[in-house]
């Protein structure tokens, strides 16, 4: 016991045992003088943080796949108080050499949120370094509408005809796909509905990646590729896993010998095509299309909504 604080632990020798005593005390003493930065380490706070915190978040899996990679790059040797901007901002340097400046950002966010809840939860240190490094200018929006045409290439590729019924994992994947460019709704919401959230127009996503949970009408067609699920799995409505869906849209893609698109550019596409319509008589309002949506900022509408200089033109 250290200050109030008791530990246990079971060894198969006695010099095992003595060994964690004596550095466990240690560091319970340092953690108690605010001071546990001196005996831990970065890699020991990165190996915590994928325990401990990343298991509370929506993206899981990618923050324990990052912090694995990390573990070979960053500098996890050092107590977590001797890691300065200097090491990060060299690390920040070296990885836009390799990747989007998009994809530093997402990484230098993870490592500074551990830093930061080392500062919070666990008080190991009394700052963030991250403070002192400046992020990247994140790259221009993406802007491709996925045409009929490739729509059209893709359902050929994944062996889906619209009256035949849907029976294999790659059919399931083109419905998927269809019903993204429907609604604009995202993969994993998707692959994560279940009959119990199917309504007679609409669907419930309980949670999204907001947070939020929101309704998604559903137009005639998209409830009757619905309809066509119904007999392949008595839970989930497209029973395939968002990996899979991955896997199998990107081998359809380049098995169609298409590039330049993903998956999310569905709800790009959709956004585009619906927003179109937005303000017509009998259409959605601007304030429901971005419900639709799920939009708390409406500035995400000029994100999404990319429509081309022709038809805008047309309208001119």
């Amino acid at each position: 016991m250290v200050r109030g604080r008791r530990e246990s632990a079971t060894f198969p020798t006695k010099r095992d045992a003595q060994a964690w005593r004596d550095r466990r005390k240690t560091e319970l003493r340092a953690e108690a003088a605010g001071r546990g930065g001196d005996v831990h380490t970065l890699g020991e706070g990165l190996l915590r943080y994928a325990e401990e915190v990343s298991p509370t978040h929506k993206g899981t899996r990618w923050e324990q796949v990052r912090i694995k990679a990390f573990l070979r790059v960053l500098p996890v040797a050092l107590p977590m108080t001797k890691v300065g901007p200097d090491h990060l901002i060299a690390w920040r340097d070296t990885r836009l050499k390799q990747v989007k400046p998009s994809t530093v950002i997402r990484e230098m966010n993870l490592v500074s949120a551990m830093f930061g809840h080392a500062v919070r939860e666990w008080r190991w240190i009394r700052r963030n370094p991250f403070s002192e490094v400046s992020r990247p200018r994140s790259g221009k929006h993406r802007e491709r509408i996925i045409t009929w045409s490739e729509v059209r290439q893709i359902l050929r590729t994944l062996g889906y005809r619209p009256r035949d019924r849907v029976a294999t994992k790659k059919q399931v994947v083109a419905a998927v796909f269809l019903l993204a460019l429907r609604t604009g709704m995202r993969s994993s919401e998707i692959v994560g509905l279940t009959w119990d959230r199917v309504r007679r127009v609409f669907v419930d996503l309980p949670e999204t990646k907001n947070s939020d949970a929101r309704s998604v009408p559903l137009s005639r067609p998209s409830r009757r590729l619905i309809e066509r699920m119904r007999d392949l799995d008595a839970e989930r409505v497209f029973p395939v896993g968002n990996q899979s869906r991955d896997t199998l849209f990107r081998d359809a893609r380049a098995a169609a010998g298409l590039a330049g698109f993903t998956f999310h550019d569905a709800r790009h596409t959709a956004a585009t095509r619906i927003g179109a319509t937005v303000g017509q008589p009998g259409r959605l309002s601007f304030p429901e299309f971005c419900k639709v949506f799920g939009w708390r900022d409406p500035k995400h509408a000029l994100i999404y909504v990319n429509p081309s200089a022709e038809s805008l033109a047309a309208k001119l």
